[in-house]
């Protein structure tokens, strides 16, 4: 059993999307709880790739592959994690700022939340503040994160924040920014909850933010 956990574990190290999808299935016929198949295989391989990262071993592509081969491993677990009722750790609303048409950071950071069990909604790009707050409203996020990569759309990340604050959502919801010219002194200034500058530290960031 602990063979074929171990075998999924590395397949998601490396990107191997035929490797995970056959120790998914495997793991899956040979009777292994989904929530085991889940944490130890899947999530266990993603906090992995999320130290390589910080320790410099790992680059945005090899994340990147990790995390899309982790997916197609998700797509075969996802139903029989549903008979099982797991919980998620949290749910994460992600868009990129009103404005700003750039995903690739977004996107990362959304799969590196869904490998460390996060539920998310992307709201995809130029996504203006109204918008931010209806799903807020209507879907209930614990964490809400917004991502910019010109400066001239992060000022579209304080009209979202202020939108929030109006509409009473920001004393349940924490809000994350990132994105290339956002700092840290700016998402204070802003007033944002926090703010992490890569897709690793992001997961580190919700999971403080939330207690996990």
């Amino acid at each position: 059993m602990e063979t074929i956990l171990q075998k999924l574990f590395d397949a998601v190290l490396e990107g191997d999307f035929d490797g995970v999808e056959t120790n998914v299935t495997a793991a899956l016929e040979a009777g292994l709880d989904p929530n085991a198949i889940l944490n130890d295989g899947m999530i266990a391989a993603m906090r992995e790739v999320g130290v390589r990262f910080e320790a410099g071993e790992y680059y945005v592509p090899e994340m990147l592959i990790a995390a899309r081969a982790m997916q197609s491993g998700m797509v075969l677990l996802k139903p029989h994690l549903q008979k099982t009722e797991q919980k998620s750790n949290g749910r994460v609303l992600m868009g990129t700022v009103k404005g700003d048409l750039h995903d690739i950071g977004k996107n990362l950071v959304g799969l590196m939340l869904e490998g460390a069990g996060y539920e998310i909604i992307d709201l995809g790009v130029d996504v203006p503040a109204e918008e931010f707050v209806k799903k807020a409203i209507e879907l209930k996020p614990d964490v809400i994160g917004m991502s910019a990569l010109l400066t001239t759309t992060m000022a579209s990340m304080k009209t979202t924040l202020d939108a929030l604050d109006a509409a009473g959502l920001r004393k349940n919801i924490k809000v994350i920014v990132g994105g290339a010219p956002v700092t840290d002194t700016y998402a204070q200034q802003i007033e944002a909850d926090g703010f992490s500058p890569d897709a690793s530290r992001a997961v580190n960031l919700v999971n403080e933010l939330l207690g996990r």
